[in-house]
């Protein structure tokens, strides 16, 4: 059997594998943005699972840039040593290629950790406070954010290209600017975050001049031969947001810049409105930047077996697919959907008894009999 979603894909000199992609997975494990022996747990895994590239969680530029205080950073010396420590571990053992989310939690960061129900935290319980475009609070339960001053735009500025910096020095094969779910830079591109009536405000060039600021002062220091590019929520789901033909214009301006590659993703900007989620809910975004922008795009968000992921490339729907919460569930969701599509994911060679081509026949063959 042939398989799209097993054939591999370049992006300038990148070759991946395969268009299977684990995308950025916030673990909250962090010390002071540092790597922990959680993420020597976690990621390695994933390098050897059969994805072609694993993208290692939202890394924010700046300690208040973090969505909990247990959230990944690339802001000092000690977190890029700490990552350096897992990437080695992934390049040893694993075939799958590195990649690295970089961000800014915005007006969303200073909350507890999901599992602890991510409340909004005060500077007396362990957050601080936090900058957006606007002084509009996420939600009711947040705290309402500084507008974005001068000196904010320079030093936000300055932490994307240093941890931009420091990512290419840890040798990632590709990198991504965060522009999604409400996030600082998604924030400036939604008109119901961006009330600002200054140049970074107001019309729809405005709204995403800082974004592609960033962009291309990440641009300039990241590698030539690297692909760098954005996930970006492509609708906010709610009236008077962030539209698909908004989104159309900022990925082409993204493409002008130098950007390599769309992560298709949606919402994020409104904490009481969730999209409407389903199997492939987000793929029409994929399939038409894609088509219109002429870029290639990432399709995420409720993707969960071989057969559905199969369809998406083999129609031309987006590039690559990937899948988050399916990987967690099954940390070699690879592996089964090229048994599912009859061929062969990489392996590491000491898993090699759980890909002899006998045991798979058997196994699959089990799972058939009443």
């Amino acid at each position: 059997m042939t398989s799209q979603l097993f054939t591999p894909i370049s992006l300038r000199d990148l070759t991946l594998a395969n268009r299977v992609v684990i995308p950025p997975l916030c673990q909250y494990s962090s010390d002071n943005g540092s790597a922990t022996d959680w993420h020597m747990l976690h990621l390695p895994g994933f390098a050897i699972s059969g994805a072609g590239l694993v993208v290692f969680e939202m890394t924010d530029v700046e300690p208040i840039g973090r969505i909990t205080p247990y959230c990944a950073g690339l802001w000092s010396d000690e977190n890029e040593a700490a990552l350096a420590r897992v990437i080695a571990s992934c390049r040893k053992y694993g075939h799958a290629k590195l990649g690295i989310q970089i961000a800014h939690a915005g007006r969303k960061a200073s909350t507890a950790e999901p599992w602890k129900g991510g409340k909004f935290l005060t500077p007396e319980q362990g957050g601080w406070q936090t900058i957006a475009p606007s002084a509009i609070a996420f939600g009711e339960n947040y705290g309402t954010p500084r507008a974005m001053l001068r000196e904010d735009f320079e030093r936000v500025l300055d932490g994307f290209v240093n941890a931009t910096r420091r990512a290419a020095r840890l040798g990632f094969d590709s990198c991504e600017m965060h522009g999604a779910h409400g996030y600082l830079l998604s924030s400036f591109f939604s008109p119901l975050s961006n009330r600002r009536e200054d140049e970074y405000g107001g019309g729809i060039e405005n709204r995403m001049r800082f974004p592609l600021r960033v962009f291309r002062a990440m641009r300039e220091v990241w590698p030539a031969a690297k692909p760098l590019g954005v996930r970006l929520s492509c609708v906010d789901w709610v009236e008077g947001g962030t539209t698909i033909e908004d989104t159309i214009v900022f990925a082409k301006a993204l493409k002008e810049a130098g950007c390599d590659f769309i992560c298709c993703s949606s919402g994020g900007i409104v904490a009481a409105v969730p999209p409407l989620i389903r199997a492939n809910y987000q793929v029409q975004f994929a399939e038409r930047i894609r088509r219109e922008v002429g870029i290639p795009t990432r399709a995420v968000g409720m993707i969960f077996t071989a057969r559905q992921a199969e369809a998406i490339i083999a129609k031309g729907e987006a590039d690559m697919v990937a899948v988050g919460r399916g990987y967690i569930d099954d940390p070699r969701w690879a592996w089964h959907a090229g048994d599912a599509l009859g061929v062969a994911a990489p392996f590491a060679s000491p898993t090699h008894t759980a890909r002899h081509p006998n045991w798979i026949k058997a196994k699959l063959e089990a799972h058939k009999a009443p």
